[in-house]
């Protein structure tokens, strides 16, 4: 199976570019699967999907910790598919960037050492102004969806960010970034 992880602050085009990748993939006849976080299928994403769209930093942490707990009832049910050629994960490592700045470092190496992880892990970019514009476009937003958290989060995430992610930027026309993504893909 071919995990691709795409990660990225709001409004970076993460659900767009999954869709994209298995729009590519779908065209070869390969069965790919989409996880985007948090999931409306179960328990813990619907909590934190709930979470987000109210107020407060109580509903920050509920929406933080069942995120987390989504991702890895995700990775329970889709790990052992062989039936599945691609999975795409959204919303993966970086949410562990919404936590407080004392746990989002050390969350992150836990989860990076106890997650599946993958030569394709993709974290899209767009600078705090673009994502804010994009978002004004929304009927809901969400409890992280303004500046000065896409700013704080934005920042947090590139002080743990490693080397094996591939930074892309998407301040730039869909097609653009879509095709920066399938080269990588395309290299093995």
């Amino acid at each position: 199976m071919k995990l691709i992880i795409i990660d990225g602050c709001d409004a970076s085009g993460k659900d767009t570019h999954a869709l994209k990748l298995k729009e590519m993939f779908d065209n070869e006849d390969k069965i790919v699967e989409i996880r985007s976080h948090p999931e409306g299928d179960n328990f813990f994403g619907k909590i934190a999907k709930k979470a987000l769209l109210k107020d407060g930093m109580v509903n920050k942490l509920k929406a933080s910790v069942f995120y987390a707990l989504d991702v890895f009832r995700s990775l329970n049910i889709y790990y052992d598919h062989e039936e599945i050629d691609v999975l795409i994960i959204v919303r993966y490592l970086m949410g562990t960037a919404y936590l407080p700045k004392p746990f989002s470092k050390i969350s992150y190496k836990i989860f990076k050492k106890v997650l599946p992880t993958s030569e394709y892990m993709f974290f899209l970019d767009v600078n705090p102004e673009d994502a804010v514009e994009r978002l004004n476009k929304r009927q809901k937003r969400e409890i992280f969806e303004n500046f000065e958290d896409i700013c704080r989060v934005r920042n947090k995430i590139f002080s743990i960010i490693d080397g094996k992610w591939h930074i892309i930027d998407t301040g730039r026309p869909i097609h653009e970034t879509a095709q920066e993504i399938k080269q990588i893909l395309r290299k093995d």
